[in-house]
């Protein structure tokens, strides 16, 4: 299985069905990534500015969830 790349625009879905340890990493940084069980909508940059992260917050944010 070919995993799907790591960006911003990732949606959250995609990224933890197919990166699990991004779940703790993003509700270690405040941002809300699962409700009632199931994954939210939206992508990792929309997720991320809802909380107040800034464009070069959500750059690192994509480096560390790809180094995990």
């Amino acid at each position: 299985m070919i995993l799907p790349e790591i960006t911003k625009d990732i949606l959250i879905e995609e990224l933890v069905n197919s990166y699990p340890a991004s779940v703790k990493y993003l509700m270690e940084n405040d941002i809300r990534c699962i409700m009632c069980g199931e994954p939210i909508w939206g992508t990792l940059e929309e997720a991320a500015k809802e909380k107040g992260f800034d464009d070069e917050t959500i750059n690192k944010f994509v480096k560390e969830i790809s180094a995990l």
